[in-house]
């Protein structure tokens, strides 16, 4: 930030895309899953408060197997129905450098919000 520069930026400045993305690669380094499940327990783990789309998470899967993060497999090879995934060493190393990128995004967010509630709300966690 430059001298007397104003912060006009929310400090949220993760993407929705980035987010999942980043929660994408979380699950995969705990357990291999597939699509629908990642789905499943991204919503689970944020309360039921907000779930990504499929549309949003199988191209991040595509997309994340092409860059060599991941790698994927017919669960029944001769029906295609189920298709897993699992992170690669590559993929852990992305991981951790942008699970390191983000974090300060996140206590940002969390100490704004912590601030209103406190403030606005009189709620103080």
């Amino acid at each position: 930030m430059y001298k007397n520069e104003r912060k006009r930026q929310f400090p949220t400045t993760i993407s929705t895309t980035s987010f999942v993305k980043l929660y994408i690669l979380h699950l995969l380094t705990e357990k291999n899953y597939y699509g629908n499940k990642i789905k499943d327990e991204v919503e689970r783990r944020l309360d039921g408060k907000w779930c990504p789309s499929p549309g949003m998470i199988y191209p991040l899967l595509r997309q994340l197997e092409e860059e060599g993060y991941v790698e994927s497999w017919w669960e029944e090879p001769n029906k295609r129905t189920i298709r897993r995934y699992k992170i690669t060493d590559s993929g852990i190393n992305h991981y951790k450098i942008i699970k390191l990128q983000n974090k300060s995004s996140f206590e940002d967010s969390l100490s704004i919000i912590n601030n209103v509630l406190k403030d606005i709300y009189k709620i103080n966690l």
